[in-house]
Parts: structure tokens; sequence; C-alpha cells
């Protein structure tokens, strides 16, 4: 045992740990990033086909192995056709840097409550609704199909476009920046083909949204009079007040005290260096 630990550490250098923990890294975070997304169910069913010619070769199943091997030489082509929407919201959040990064303000705070409150009263009186908050992904071709804005976040304002007698309540108002950008834009409508079939043009333009881009949205519906919480495909319904504020808060990781990474860190090396002067 002791000659193979020691065989086994004689072996192993440590540019090669480094590779291994880099490998890790890589499909740790391509797992994250399909999480949740059809591009896993696709991935699950590339592994079965996987699995499918190892076997056919294993129980020498000749047609059937022909055919997958046919199938493999095509792979990267077919998963860019499949896979081109996940790979392009994949790129974009490789593009962000998460150390650098700061948190959110109390003005964002402030503008979470104002969503809130507008949601809350469009979906008591039964006025139709979608607000998109951008994040990482930008909302640049999407904010030029409405009407610009670049106004204050405010409850009023947003309810005032939503109203039916409103020139621009067709579309949604997009949020970027800790303003409104633009009110009456055009939204791509999902892609699912799983879409439930009672779901309006509101709804799959919500979830449409969601697919290609990182954003958030406040979907309001009038049939309803409910309020939801759009991400990712996904619809959290039938919110109140305060649990909008609360799953908004969440969803955009306003929690978190305001400061970049490198600042926190010299925080906590400072606080070390304090403690270690009071044990001496």
């Amino acid at each position: 045992m002791k000659d193979l630990l020691v065989n086994l550490q004689s072996s192993v250098r440590l540019i090669d740990l480094l590779d291994v923990a880099i490998v890790a890294f890589i499909v740790y975070r391509v797992l994250l990033l399909i999480k949740g997304t059809r591009a896993m169910q696709m991935l699950t069913g590339l592994g079965i086909m996987a699995i499918g010619f190892f076997l056919s070769s294993a129980l020498e199943l000749f047609t059937t192995h022909w055919l997958l091997s046919h199938f493999f030489d095509y792979l990267v082509l077919i998963v860019i056709v499949l896979f081109q929407d996940d790979l392009r919201r994949a790129l974009t959040n490789v593009g962000k840097n998460p150390f650098f990064s700061s948190s959110a303000s109390e003005a964002e705070r402030a503008n979470v409550e104002e969503i809130a409150r507008a949601a809350n009263r469009l979906a008591r009186e039964r006025v139709g609704g979608l607000i998109v908050l951008e994040r990482e992904t930008g909302l640049k071709n999407f904010i030029e199909t409405g009407s610009k804005l670049d106004a204050q976040v405010k409850a009023e304002l947003i309810y005032s476009i939503f109203v039916p007698t409103s020139p621009i309540h067709d579309g949604a108002v997009i949020v970027t920046g800790g303003r409104i950008a633009a009110a009456g834009c055009f939204l791509p409508l999902s892609k699912d083909p799983n879409i439930d079939k009672r779901y309006g043009t509101r709804h799959r333009a919500a979830l449409g949204i969601t697919e290609d881009s990182d954003a958030i949205v406040v979907l309001i519906s009038e049939e309803a009079g409910e309020a939801h919480l759009v991400k990712n495909g996904k619809i959290i319904t039938n919110l109140n007040e305060s649990e909008m504020v609360q799953s908004l808060s969440a969803l955009l990781d306003l929690s978190r005290p305001n400061e970049s990474l490198p600042r926190r860190m010299r925080g906590w090396l400072t606080s070390v260096r304090e403690r270690r002067k009071d044990r001496s």
C-alpha cells in the first residue's frame, strides 16, 4: 500500500492536478449553463446514443453501429444547429466577470419595489403587461423596436404605459441600467414545442425572451389578474407585492453588500491583520 502511494505521488505532477482541475471546472460550468434547459434533454439523448454506439460494437450489431457511426461523424454540426440558442447564451455567460462585478445599489432596490407595486396594481385591475429587466445579455435589438423613453422607474409611469388607452400599451417595457429604456417593444416568442397551449402571446413572449437571454420578466396576466415572474423559460406564478419584491431581490441578488470582490477581499485581509494584532 505504501509503495502504491509512493509511486502515485512520484508519478503525479502538480501540473497534472491543475490540468484535471481545469477540465473538471469546465465540465461543471457547462452543466450549470445547460441545467434546466432544452439542451440538457438533448444532451441526455446524445448520451443514450453514445451508449448505443458502444453496445452495437460490442454486440456486433453492424447495421446499427454503421448508422450511429455516421451520425457521430456529423455530431459537431448537429450540436451547433440544435443548441444554437443555448450556445449563444452560454458564450454570453462566459463573458461575464464574476470577480469585479458589483452588486445592487439602494436605487436598484427602490426600482424593484416600484416594479412590484406597478405589477400588483396592474394585476388587481386586470391590465396586462410585460416588464423586462435586462441583465448581462444586451437587449438593444429589442429596445429599438419600441418607443424610447429613458425615464425613471416609477410605478405610476409603468401603470400609465399599460392602460388600454395608452398608445404604447402593446408590447413590453424594457428596464436597463436602472431606467426605463423603452416601451411597446416586440419580443421573440417561445420556441418550446411543449409550451402550454393555454398560453397567449404575452406569455409566449415572456418565455421567449428569457429563453434567448438571461433577462427576468415580470408578467401580468389580464385574464387571471395575476402577476408572475419568468426566468430561464420558467414561470413563477401568482405573486403578491411583497412576494414579488422578495423574489426579484433574490433573482437579482440584491441581498449582497454593495461591494466588488476585490474590495471584500481587502476588507477580509484587514480584519485578519487586526485579529493577529489583538492576539499579539
